[in-house]
C-alpha cells in the first residue's frame, strides 16, 4: 500500500520532527509512505493563503489515489474502525491513499469538498505539526491491528 502525506510547511518543531521520525521508520514494514511538503503562504490573509496553499498542494494529487483530508468537522472513528476502513482500501480499494493536512490557515474549501473522506480526530483543533505525528502514529496502530501484533492494546 502507498500512503502519501500532503502537507503545508515542514516540521519544526525538534521534539515533533523526532516522532515523526519514529513512526516512519516503523511504518516502513508495513506500507511505503511518502511526504510531500508545499511552502506554507507568508501573507496574514486566511482565503488569500488558503487558496496559494491549495494551488501547490493540487500540483500533487494523484487522480487515481483515494483522497483524505484531516479536518476536525470529519468523521471521527475509533483505531479499529480506521484500521478495517484502510484494510478495506488496501485490499479491494485504490490502493493508495492521499492524506492532506492543511497550514496554520487550514485547508481551502476546494481541495475538502475533492476529498472522499473528512477525517476527525477530534472536534478541537491542534497545529498542523502535531496533527502529523498523531496520523502517522494511527497509520502504525492500523498497520498493526491489520497485521494481528500486539501493539494495539
Amino acid at each position: 500500500m502507498h500512503i502519501q502525506i500532503l502537507q503545508v510547511s515542514p516540521t519544526k518543531e525538534a521534539p515533533l520532527k523526532t516522532l515523526e521520525a519514529e513512526y516512519e521508520k516503523r511504518l516502513q514494514a508495513f506500507i511505503k509512505l511518502e511526504t510531500i511538503t508545499v511552502p506554507a503562504c507568508k501573507k496574514d490573509d486566511r482565503a488569500q493563503a488558503q487558496k496559494e496553499e491549495a494551488e501547490a498542494l493540487e500540483k500533487h494529487l494523484d487522480p487515481r489515489a483515494l483522497l483524505v483530508t484531516l479536518d476536525e468537522r470529519g468523521q471521527a472513528m475509533t483505531s479499529e474502525e480506521f484500521a478495517n476502513w484502510l484494510g478495506k482500501v488496501r485490499d479491494f480499494g485504490e490502493g493508495k491513499v492521499q492524506f492532506l493536512i492543511g497550514g496554520s490557515h487550514g485547508l481551502h474549501s476546494e481541495l475538502i469538498n475533492k476529498a472522499k473522506l473528512r477525517l476527525a480526530f477530534s472536534k478541537m483543533t491542534f497545529t498542523h505539526e502535531m496533527i502529523r505525528v498523531f496520523l502517522k502514529e494511527q497509520l502504525y496502530r492500523a498497520c498493526t491491528i491489520l497485521a494481528g501484533k500486539t501493539y494495539h492494546k
